[in-house]
């Protein structure tokens, strides 16, 4: 495989502009490499196919040299992009906040951030070291910045970083910004030109002190008795992350006791050996964490991702789907009398919004992603709740605008706390609640592939020809490509059932987010109802496999 003209001249240049000694050896080498070695042909045409996407949840990719690549030279270009779409918007000068996790290279990352918008004449603060996701999130706000930066890949395998990009209320992207932010990424000159500065300024400890302080007042833990706080056991895991200090100090300040941690997993570890997939949601992910919770006799165990922006909640030794989670927590503030808007996102799952209604508040179900859920409601209804089946929660949107699995983790333990005192389990609440509303059974297809126009010739035949019936129930289709903002995705609904249909947004997935609902008269037809449950679960997995051709 010889290399094009093309491909050379596109490298030499880029490996000319590139300002880090060793990204740039790296390129030289491929390009060197390259006449005499299929190989390194293959590599360089993969670094050079296209740049990385920035989308509304900034960049992330693996990290090496080129332009398909989280490296100095792609993170330089993307600060002074965003440099560049801040003074176009009017916020020349202004404060931004810049975090990071403990992956590699996340601090250089955020260094070189710090030079090129400093140079480019904003006010710069650095958080004082790795810390959670949730925390830039918080200061983005409280220090009074136009934007934040995270350098983080959050769970992603262990050669990935990213790039995430906060506006002035703490929220991620919505589009338009993301396309218009990736034009002047695009337009940026040579790396070598661009003005640099260290004139910028690395926060104290206050703000994470004062994240602390924020988290533990929205969440008021003196409504439950001190001594029941004390008296739960909580098992955690940082998965090798950089939850672990930080949620330590929210626990402590809301009274609780010391934490049985997975000692493995406890301390920041870029290389996460200990995890296949450093996933909560992942097979196996949290199987060291189980195991510290039954040696602890643990009453709840709390798994946190790496940047602690989500978290995963075991009992019993049984892992609760992100759905089940969410509408404890949406059950505990709605019972608690935190009045505002409800939200989820729509391929989560339906029974939260039975709840806000039998409560009489309102209720919103937002496109994915947590930057349509942060933005529900309105003046007069604020968001106080928000969930995604992916694992995140916001309890309390006022202190971090964004998905926080610290505070919802001291959440959990704070309702777990509660029920323990009435000698009741998280799980107890939702046999309870399925009592009360019906069992809402809730569960995935996903088929990953290698060749994409899988996805999107199963996206294509659902259109054309969406199912009549599921179940053995009439259902409707609705494209939601034509809703507004659109999302590439179709849902079903029907009487007691309901399919969304879409491809993944970060991996080579197509998903389709199942439910149905099984009427229960009472505790004792529980088990039934369950088993009924599971296996109309299960035939709307070889329905919905049937309607996709797959």
């Amino acid at each position: 495989m010889t290399p094009s003209p093309n491909l050379l001249s596109t490298a030499r240049a880029w490996a000319d502009d590139d300002p880090h000694d060793g990204d740039r050896a790296e390129v030289e080498a491929l390009i060197e490499a390259a006449p005499t070695d299929d190989a390194a042909t293959a590599e360089l045409a993969r670094r050079f196919a296209g740049p990385l996407t920035f989308g509304t949840a900034g960049l992330r990719g693996p990290l090496r040299a080129g332009p398909a690549g989280m490296n100095a030279a792609v993170v330089t270009r993307a600060a002074a992009g965003l440099g560049a779409w801040l003074r176009a918007g009017g916020h020349d000068g202004g404060g931004v906040v810049i975090g990071y996790d403990a992956r590699h290279r996340s601090d250089e990352f955020a260094r070189l951030s710090a030079e090129v918008l400093a140079g480019a004449g904003f006010a710069v603060q650095v958080l004082p070291r790795p810390l959670p996701t949730p925390v830039l999130s918080f200061a983005v706000r409280h220090l009074g910045a136009v934007a934040g930066i995270m350098v983080t890949a959050s769970h992603n395998p262990p050669q990935d970083n990213g790039y995430k990009v906060y506006l002035g209320d703490g929220a991620q992207l919505v589009p338009p910004a993301d396309r218009e932010i990736e034009a002047a990424i695009a337009a940026v000159g040579s790396l070598r030109s661009l003005p640099r500065s260290d004139e910028w300024v690395t926060c104290g400890d206050d703000v994470e002190a004062d994240y602390v302080a924020a988290v533990v007042d929205a969440l008021e833990p003196g409504r439950v008795a001190l001594a029941d706080r004390q008296r739960l056991t909580v098992a955690y895991t940082a998965m090798h992350g950089v939850g672990s200090a930080t949620t330590r100090r929210v626990f402590e300040a809301a009274g609780f006791g010391p934490l049985h941690t997975v000692p493995q997993q406890d301390r920041p570890d870029p290389a996460f050996p200990t995890v296949a997939f450093p996933n909560p949601e992942e097979p196996g992910a949290v199987d060291l964490l189980v195991a510290s919770a039954e040696q602890a006799g643990a009453d709840v165990a709390i798994a946190e991702d790496p940047d602690a922006d989500r978290c995963s909640v075991v009992v019993g030794g049984r892992q609760l789907t992100g759905d089940e989670v969410g509408v404890l927590l949406g059950d505990w503030l709605l019972r608690r009398g935190v009045r505002g808007t409800y939200a989820c996102s729509l391929v989560s799952g339906s029974l939260l919004g039975a709840l806000a209604r039998a409560h009489g508040v309102p209720f919103e179900q937002t496109p994915t992603g947590f930057k349509w859920i942060i933005r529900a409601g309105s003046a007069g209804a604020p968001l106080v709740f928000g969930y995604e089946e992916a694992l995140g929660y916001a309890v309390s949107p006022g202190v971090a605008h964004d998905k926080d699995g610290i505070s919802a983790a001291l959440a959990v333990a704070l309702l777990a706390a509660e029920l323990r005192a009435d000698g009741r389990t998280l799980t107890d609440r939702l046999d309870e609640l399925a009592v009360e509303h019906g069992l809402f059974a809730t569960g995935p297809l996903s088929v990953r592939v290698e060749d994409l126009s899988v996805i999107s010739g199963a996206m294509a035949r659902l259109r054309a020809r969406p199912p009549a019936q599921l179940l053995g129930r009439d259902v409707e289709a609705v494209d939601l490509a034509d809703a507004d903002p659109p999302v590439d995705a179709v849902r079903l609904t029907g009487d007691g059932v309901r399919v969304v249909v879409r491809p993944s947004g970060t991996e080579p997935k197509l998903k389709a987010y199942l439910e149905t609902v099984v009427p229960v008269a009472d505790a004792a037809g529980l088990p039934v109802a369950r088993e009924r449950g599971a296996a109309e679960l299960d035939r709307l997995r070889t329905e919905m496999s049937a309607a996709l051709g797959l």
